[in-house]
């Protein structure tokens, strides 16, 4: 396939370096973020005549405007920009994970003289504790409804003197340890906390040790509502860990990684395997995954979802090979700040048998979710019917855009722009608006601005 000839002193301008190419179309959009060790050859063996392309890369050649590279000092270097590019930009043609950036994840406030525990959808470095990515707050919520009756942390935003006259209600319905009036010191409120991150970790065995080593120093010391306190704690985490499969005599930390597709969608299913046990799973869909092979599908996904990752285990175990093993297990190993990492693939015994069992369930979840997205999209074209007959249009509103106008007393004010296509909300396309030209509070006018402002947009998109 040879070059357009806008293109060829792009590419005879591309250096023979590392680094990470964006492909752009006529718009000047990002369609494709790519990387490589040699940017020119790379980038140049889309346009060569006897390559043996896939249908994808013959289509996105053709859709082919513009490239610019970035060069960098490393293929390692190059990994991680790639990645970052992709989550910035979200190109049609790379494989991506689907809302990424709406995942929950437990947030354990450890730089807190008495940490809290939060749901939070961004993960920064503030030197707290982080467990997830989840895909469903609700499970989030479950999780720490259970973790507080086993570990009963503070919520309140109460600066902890322990002087405090009396404590709240959840300290007499046994859901905080009340430090707000000195029921419990710094020290023992944070083993507490500590053990509650160990627990989410699957590392049970160590919070069950000492809990039972408290328990009986409580009795020896005649401390007997204590000791029946830590014995009812024990009680609850036992019926946790029961609930646990044992999938595993070796005790290495592991994500198993397994996915189902169809003609469309693709599903990764991923098993969290602590100490032996298996301690939970996540599903995650990928956009852009129709036309890409089941390499580049895992890779994708690997890549993404650990730049994400609270927690990276000491073995990954994928259904397939991938073709950038040895920089991904570099990589991964910084990211455990130098601890060992193994990408592997089992081919026979329990693991094995696990992956079938992880397919199996990627398989059930992508098409329990089809069906639900195939009813989602009747209601959707029901519902547009509808308006399209009360509203007496000759098509049905495919795109609806919302506007509203907010203010705080009167300053402040701004717009604010929703869009559904389809009948669903497309968050991507949501807008806000700042109010340059009105003065004190004056809706009417405030929403002139913000559609003069959008209008102006559209006949410029539309040029």
């Amino acid at each position: 396939m040879t070059a357009p000839e806008d293109l060829t002193p792009v590419l005879q301008g591309i250096p023979p370096k590392p680094g990470c190419y964006l492909m752009k179309d006529q718009a000047g959009e990002v369609i494709y973020v790519g990387k490589a060790i040699h940017l020119r050859n790379r980038v140049r063996s889309y346009f060569h005549e006897s390559a043996a392309h896939s249908r994808k890369t013959e289509e996105l050649v053709t859709k082919i405007a513009d490239i610019e590279w970035i060069v960098v000092g490393s293929e390692l270097e190059a990994l991680i920009l790639e990645m970052n590019l992709i989550k910035r930009h979200q190109p049609k043609y790379n494989v991506r994970l689907k809302d990424d950036k709406r995942y929950p994840y437990i947030k354990v406030h450890w730089a807190d003289p008495f940490p809290k525990v939060t749901i939070t959808r961004q993960h920064r470095e503030d030197g707290s504790r982080y467990f997830g990515p989840y895909t469903s707050v609700w499970a989030v919520h479950q999780t720490l409804d259970l973790m507080r009756k086993i570990f009963p942390y503070l919520t309140c935003d109460r600066t902890i003197t322990g002087e405090d006259p009396r404590a709240c209600l959840y300290f007499d319905i046994k859901l905080c340890l009340a430090p707000c009036i000195g029921k419990v010191d710094q020290e023992s409120y944070r083993a507490m906390i500590d053990d509650l991150c160990r627990f989410l970790l699957g590392n049970t065995e160590p919070v069950v040790d000492r809990l039972k080593a408290e328990m009986q120093r409580a009795s020896n010391m005649l401390e007997f509502e204590k000791a029946a306190a830590i014995r009812d704690q024990l009680g609850a985490i036992e019926k946790v860990v029961e609930g646990q499969k044992v999938v595993s005599q070796d005790r290495t930390d592991s994500d198993l990684i397994a996915f189902a597709r169809d003609e469309h969608d693709a599903c990764v299913q991923v098993f969290f395997i602590r100490h032996g046990k298996l301690i939970g799973r996540e599903y995650f869909i990928l956009d852009g995954a129709h036309q890409a092979d089941d390499v580049e599908l895992v890779e994708a996904f690997v890549k993404q979802f650990y730049t994400e990752a609270a927690f990276i285990p000491e073995r990954v175990l994928l259904p397939t090979e991938i073709t950038e093993v040895k920089i991904i297990e570099t990589w991964l190993r910084d990211r455990r700040r130098g601890g060992k990492v193994k990408i592997a693939v089992p081919r026979r015994g329990p693991k094995r048998q696990l992956m079938e069992l992880a397919s199996e369930n990627a398989a059930e979840t992508l098409a329990s979710l089809r069906a639900k997205w195939g009813a989602d999209r009747s209601k959707h074209v029901q519902a547009l019917a509808e308006l399209q007959q009360e509203l007496g249009l000759r098509e049905p509103p495919n795109r609806i855009e919302c506007y509203d106008i907010s203010n705080l007393q009167g300053t402040e004010a701004a717009g604010s722009m929703v869009v559904f296509e389809q009948g669903a909300p497309s968050k991507k396309l949501y807008r806000h608006f700042t109010i340059n030209s009105v003065q004190g509070q004056d809706d009417f006018a405030s929403m002139e601005e913000v559609l003069e402002r959008r209008f102006l947009r559209w006949g410029i998109a539309k040029e």
